[in-house]
């Protein structure tokens, strides 16, 4: 036992000894054998668990970041003889399968439109920059590529464990996303440099294919030793709504798995559990109050059910009016046209209806929507007021990331 946590110390100042290597300016070439030597024979999740509890002493992901070249030259042999393509890898629409066909087509891109264009003779051609900038352009589709893994697959990582790959492998589709917008840019300039082009190009194209090698021989197996078929499923069904970068995704139904949770109460923690998470009845009610605009719930009988009690209002709400019919609830002039709302939302003819009005400096929009369940059953109205005057006054952009 002494002697695996010295082995496993040992382990980890190799790695801290070749990020500084790195660092200082040493290349990948420089220090592979280094670390051939220490890590020969050693798994990838242990090798990550290294690494995170590298991170967790406090050394930067970004420092951490700089071995993932180190990773992929050192690894192509022995990880891709230990963890060949795994039986998922064939079920039409399942998450790995979509994962692995997104890869081919990425490397497609890559070894039909971009490559052959990188040298200096492929770029004389007529049409040649026109071809390269129209192949780099299908790259930018890796941004839905990727976001599936950082919102789909990060987060089960996370869960069992594994912190330290997500982290790692996040900031490097950061610095390949920089990269294909760089490229692009300097594609566009009226002066061409084409060396400049080709340098950076090929480090793009370089980063993007040890990123699939990651993904399918490092990512995926400590995956598939950890998720559970219901796991799989949530990637499955959360997929649709980033994206896919290919056509003609089926619909993957593994075998046996548990039922979608209906929401519910625990009387005795508060807890109100959703299908898509769970918070205690303080929790909540903070949520619904800290909302940038005001709700109002009826329900199928016409009965104000629940409105949310923000600081800023645009209209006053009383708790009284809860249980009030809610044509009771406006003036005589403009109840004809609530009631129309609610009849046409009842009968299926419409599903929302906006309206807008000053009020000294504000600008409310009001909007209405019909509340209906899995089947399309009707089961009320939602009222969502909000001033828009301040937004309506934005220009241009404020990005929560540098360019």
């Amino acid at each position: 036992m002494s002697e695996y946590i010295n082995n496993r110390q040992m382990r980890q100042k190799t790695i801290k000894d070749i990020i500084r290597q790195l660092h200082e300016g040493k290349t990948v070439d420089q220090v592979k054998s280094q670390f051939e030597h220490v890590f020969h024979g050693v798994s990838a999740t242990e090798i990550s668990e290294a690494e995170g509890a590298l991170i967790a002493e406090g050394l930067p992901v970004e420092e951490v970041q700089k071995l993932c070249d180190v990773h992929a030259a050192v690894f192509k042999g022995s990880i891709e003889e230990i963890h060949q393509p795994q039986e998922p890898a064939l079920i039409p629409g399942h998450p790995i399968q979509v994962l692995v066909r997104e890869n081919k087509k990425i490397a497609h891109i890559l070894e039909k439109e971009v490559r052959p264009y990188l040298s200096l003779t492929a770029l004389e051609g007529a049409d040649a920059i026109i071809n390269l900038k129209a192949g780099v352009e299908q790259l930018k589709d890796l941004g839905v590529h990727y976001k599936k893994k950082e919102n789909l697959y990060f987060p089960y990582m996370e869960k069992y464990g594994i912190t330290a790959p997500p982290k790692v492998m996040w900031g490097v589709d950061d610095e390949i996303r920089a990269q294909v917008k760089s490229v692009l840019t300097l594609l566009e300039e009226s002066s061409i440099q084409k060396e400049n082009i080709i340098k950076k190009a090929q480090d793009m194209a370089d980063k993007i294919e040890e990123m699939i090698f990651k993904e399918e021989n490092i990512m995926v197996p400590m995956l598939m030793e950890n998720l559970t078929q219901e796991e799989w499923k949530t990637i499955a069904d959360g997929s649709g709504e980033i994206g896919y970068m290919i056509e003609h995704v089926p619909q993957w139904e593994p075998g046996e798995v548990e039922k979608e949770e209906k929401a519910s109460i625990e009387p005795e923690t508060g807890i109100v559990k959703l299908p898509s998470g769970e918070m205690n009845t303080e929790e909540l009610t903070a949520l619904l109050n800290t909302l940038p605009f005001d709700i109002t719930f009826v329900d199928k009988n016409d009965k104000v059910k629940y409105f949310s009690e923000g600081k800023d209002r645009a209209f006053p709400r009383t708790r009284t009016i809860i249980g009030r019919n809610v044509s009771n609830c406006h003036p005589p002039a403009s109840v004809h046209v609530v009631e129309k709302i609610v009849e046409d939302f009842k009968s299926g003819e419409k599903d929302q209806e906006d309206f807008w009005i000053r009020m000294g400096e504000k600008y409310i929009l009001i909007r209405y929507y019909a509340v209906r369940n899995e089947d399309g059953e009707y089961l009320g109205v939602l009222e969502a007021t909000q001033d828009i005057d301040s937004i309506q006054k934005i220009t241009g952009e404020k990005r929560l990331m540098a360019d």
